[in-house]
């Protein structure tokens, strides 16, 4: 797990630090950096995943992960013209891993490798193996049929950046992967089966609502029933069912799967959903980063945290468990500025910087 971060010279993140925890929540008004944070992940991974990231150099531009434009685009604009940007990530098996690489003219897409300094391979830690998943903000939109891969949901056990391969993953795997972790079992679900377990996650945010998968030949068709006094109604179409439940299936599905030592970086998890299913899912996040999961979530949400410190105080998941980071920029030279905000065994954060859990009581104060 990773337990020291350390990025310089990369866009507004001139010289910033994080120390994880398993469940890493980080906040701030739009265009602060945090997408940022997660971008270091994806251009690790990806150049990784392309032979580059040993010996070539910083992969900018992937259709798979991340596209972010060339050298010009991606170095922080206060740096000095011979300073590199920075990547260290340690972690708490004794990984220690120093990129360097060096600014380059040009409509490029691969930053140049100035040096490299670790003390074991990079397979060996979370980022750069099969236990990583990652969810973009952009999920993949209600449809009649979803499409299959053998590849990434079999062999990879990967449900994509989109969610693409969610429905599959339910159809090949819903019945015989188990839930193992009694904390993520949910009371009212028929068993313990990851099809059954799913759609009593899911009835948190859209009550009464139960999911068929049916797997063909070379596609997978879902379909969607709610509970009535009588029993279920007819199946419905995703496409007539609304975007939040379609959105939300692949983060229960990747919450639900997670295995100890996995990292799951997440984008915006409350997008679409009522404030209510966005508690339950800060709610999820906690249960599983308690099992040892490694999550970092990107969010705007008063609902998503709030949810998180109800289940700290509720002794869900440990308060040592749990970094809030609220990112700010400075004014005098538009770099970022992360506050590490601790939560006691209460819910009750260290720090309120402006901007965090305040606007609420803002707008109330303009109705009075």
């Amino acid at each position: 797990m990773i337990n020291y971060i350390n990025i310089k010279n990369f866009k507004s993140l001139r010289n910033v630090y994080l120390k994880p925890r398993n469940l890493n929540l980080c906040f701030g008004i739009n265009g602060m950096g945090k997408s940022s944070l997660l971008q270091v992940f994806l251009l690790l991974r990806q150049s990784f995943l392309k032979s580059l990231l040993q010996e070539v150099g910083l992969l900018l531009q992937d259709e798979n992960l991340v596209t972010i434009g060339t050298s010009k685009d991606v170095f922080c604009k206060n740096a000095g013209k011979d300073e590199l940007m920075k990547f260290v990530i340690k972690d708490t098996n004794g990984a220690d891993f120093t990129w360097n690489f060096r600014y380059e003219e040009g409509p490029i897409d691969v930053l140049p490798l100035e040096s490299l300094n670790s003390n074991v391979e990079l397979k060996q830690i979370s980022l750069f193996s099969l236990k990583f998943q990652y969810l973009s903000a952009e999920h993949l939109s209600p449809r009649t049929i979803y499409q299959k891969s053998a590849f990434e949901v079999i062999q990879n056990k990967n449900i994509g950046t989109k969610g693409e391969y969610a429905v599959h993953y339910l159809s090949h795997f819903g019945i015989s992967e188990k839930i193992n972790h009694e904390n993520l079992r949910h009371p009212k679900a028929y068993s313990d089966r990851l099809l059954h377990q799913t759609t009593a996650w899911l009835s948190e945010i859209s009550p009464g609502t139960k999911i068929n998968v049916k797997d063909e030949i070379d596609l997978v068709r879902m379909a969607v029933q709610f509970e009535t006094e009588d029993g279920y109604t007819d199946e419905f179409s995703p496409i007539n069912v609304g975007f939040g439940i379609t959105y939300v299936l692949p983060l229960i599905v990747v919450l639900l799967t997670a295995k100890p030592d996995d990292l799951i970086l997440i984008e915006n998890p409350e997008s679409h959903l009522h404030p209510k299913g966005q508690a339950a899912i800060g709610r999820l996040m906690a249960l599983v980063a308690q099992n040892g999961v490694q999550i970092f979530a990107e969010s705007h949400s008063d609902h998503i945290i709030n949810g998180v410190r109800v289940a700290v105080k509720e002794s869900l998941i440990d308060k040592d468990n749990v970094a809030v980071y609220y990112f700010d920029r400075k004014p005098s030279s538009h770099e970022t500025k992360i506050t590490h905000i601790k939560m006691d065994k209460f819910g009750e954060l260290s720090d309120y910087p402006e901007g965090l859990l305040d606007e609420w009581n803002n707008l109330l104060m303009r109705l009075l």
